[in-house]
């Protein structure tokens, strides 16, 4: 029996027709001209800054070796230590100004808290580095830099063993043995990268299809793992599944294939590249027969290295029912659409929006944002909540105390914003200097209001109270928010009161020329201020432009950061 790569043998071998070969050429040219492709001088500029990197973990654990640990001279030379690289530029899929993860692996004797302060003080002394972040609290520990102006995330994880030599691998689930899980949790995503590239039968042809379906997702509006759609690293398990599928085709049919076998999918059959496996670990495995929690994962897509764990558990009801409709949309478009790349890569422009809701929050929001589109999916008359991936951040230079009260209940204009890319020009103008500066990010999220029933004529109310002061509560338990510097606030606008900054170029602001005669969402009373009052603030402009999806109105959320 032939082998093959997979939990399934091949739907088909067959060699690419003269027609595949020719949309794929075409699709080869679309990307380059859409710019997914970094030029060759920026390609050995991250390859140098990687050496650099590299030089300097090593540096450091042979320091550290040395004058902590007081080891012979021998032995802290043999130490060791190593950089691996993983995500989007060790699958060869990054583009230009992508940033690189990074993980930094050292010997037993190294611990995180010297990562984080020696290490994090060689860095800070360089002056090729800038922008430099410790977060040693998060999930997966990082510290985030710019080396060389090459954003870099850089992971710390120790292996139970005495050196760790350049030749090391990762591969090996025994490496695991002896380690907490916020290491396991550093190590698992080189370990699954790695893995990945393993487990398919074509590198090249991999990475041009998962080019294309990364581009077609980031402007579909769908590509977030934080936001409850998929991630880049699901992404590219879908990818190499549909390879798997189709070990010989060539990226112009795997692409095609993609859509087909996606849209007719049997969520929740999880997705697998290969069988999952057991290990040396008491570890949770994913395994919906075992763990209560696994059996809720709508549209489980499991990573491939051990411990296998699920990489979509963020997906709600809401975006799964988005991410079927673009796999649908695209599935039911004539095959000769493939010929025109151009089309595929669209934004997702369509303009259905009349309302909008703004949160204004000052911290970390982002992550919470998906507990809140769980929670809307409870409403009444409400289809899904859509929330679009990224947010839009400003900077606020508040002359009174009135102003930075405005700006916390999301009214600003644009007099007093500047742009964070352009956060030291705006540092070193006279006003900025005297004024307080209150940091923002907008979120939002679509929502999708059911039809009225023709057949009635009973008033219909969407009351999203509950779910937004849930969130509210939600966000006054972390345990950073600080009542004083820091505000929560929810408002209603409308799409006429959109600024223009918005849209994309050649959309137009939607125009209120049908007037239905509908119920606006009822925002709760939790100092967030009376309907009368909102309709008469002005909500300015966001940095970046947006694209607009096709919902009735839209949950706008402002986080704001108040920096006095």
């Amino acid at each position: 029996q032939t082998k093959h790569l997979g939990v399934t043998p091949p739907i088909a071998v067959t060699y690419p027709t003269p027609r595949e070969i020719e949309v794929t050429d075409l699709l080869v040219q679309e990307l380059t001209a859409q710019g997914t492709f970094e030029s060759e001088e920026e390609s050995k500029r991250r390859e140098v800054v990687l050496g650099k990197l590299d030089k300097l973990v090593k540096e450091f654990v042979y320091n550290i070796s040395r004058e902590k640990k007081k080891l012979p001279e021998a032995d802290a030379k043999e130490a060791g230590g190593k950089i691996f690289t993983f995500g989007s530029y060790r699958l060869g899929v990054h583009g230009a100004g992508a940033d690189i993860d990074t993980l930094c692996v050292v010997p037993r004797h190294v611990t995180r808290e010297d990562f984080f302060d020696e290490m994090h003080r060689v860095l800070r002394n360089l002056s090729e580095v800038n922008e430099l972040t410790c977060v040693p609290d998060a999930y997966v520990p990082v510290i985030k830099l710019k080396f060389q102006d090459i954003p870099i995330d850089l992971l710390f994880a120790r292996l139970e063993l005495p050196k760790v030599p350049d030749e090391l691998e990762l591969k090996e689930n025994t490496l695991l043995k002896n380690l907490d899980e916020t290491c396991i949790r550093s190590l698992n995503g080189s370990r699954v990268t790695d893995e990945i590239l393993r487990l398919v039968p074509s590198i090249p042809a991999f990475r041009t299809s998962l080019r294309c379906i990364k581009l077609w997702a980031k402007r579909r509006a769908i590509y977030s793992n934080v936001m409850g759609f998929f991630g880049g690293v699901a992404w590219a398990m879908l990818v190499a599944r549909i390879c798997q599928l189709y070990p010989n085709a060539i990226a112009g049919a795997i692409v095609s294939r993609f859509f087909r076998i996606m849209h007719q999918w049997r969520w929740p059959q999880p997705v697998l590249l290969k069988p999952i496996e057991d290990g040396p670990l008491q570890v949770r495995v994913w395994n919906p027969k075992i763990y209560h929690g696994d059996r809720f994962h709508l549209m489980p897509i499991i990573t491939p290295a051990y411990p296998s764990m699920c990489a979509t558990h963020n997906v709600t009801q809401s975006t799964k029912k988005i991410i079927e409709r673009e796999f649908e949309r695209v599935s039911s478009d004539s095959s000769e659409r493939q010929l025109k790349w151009l089309v595929f890569f669209l934004v997702n422009n369509n303009i259905g929006i009349k309302d909008y809701i703004v949160i204004t929050r000052s911290g970390m929001v982002e992550s919470r944002i998906r507990h809140l589109i769980s929670k809307l999916e409870s409403v009444e008359n409400l289809e899904l909540a859509h929330p679009f991936v990224k947010g839009f951040d400003k900077i606020h230079h508040c002359t009174n105390d009135q102003m930075a009260t405005d700006v916390m209940h999301g009214i600003f204009d644009s007099t007093s914003i500047t742009d964070k890319n352009n956060i030291e020009s705006s540092q070193n103008s006279t006003d900025a200097a005297t004024a307080r500066v209150i940091y923002t990010t907008t979120f939002y999220v679509g929502l999708d209001i059911s039809r009225r029933d023709p057949s009635t004529k009973a008033p219909r109310q969407l009351n999203i109270s509950w779910p937004t002061q849930e969130f509210i509560k939600l966000v006054k338990v972390w345990d950073k928010y600080d009542e004083k510097s820091m505000g929560i606030h929810i408002k209603h606008v409308k799409s006429s009161e959109l600024p223009p900054e918005v849209f994309e170029d050649g959309q137009k602001r939607r125009e209120d020329s049908k007037k239905r005669k509908r119920v606006p969402p009822e925002v709760p009373e939790d100092g967030q201020g009376k309907r009368e009052d909102l309709k008469k603030r002005k909500h300015d402009g966001l940095p970046e432009k947006i694209n607009e999806s096709l919902h009735d109105s839209i949950l706008a959320a402002c986080v704001d950061n108040n920096n006095n």
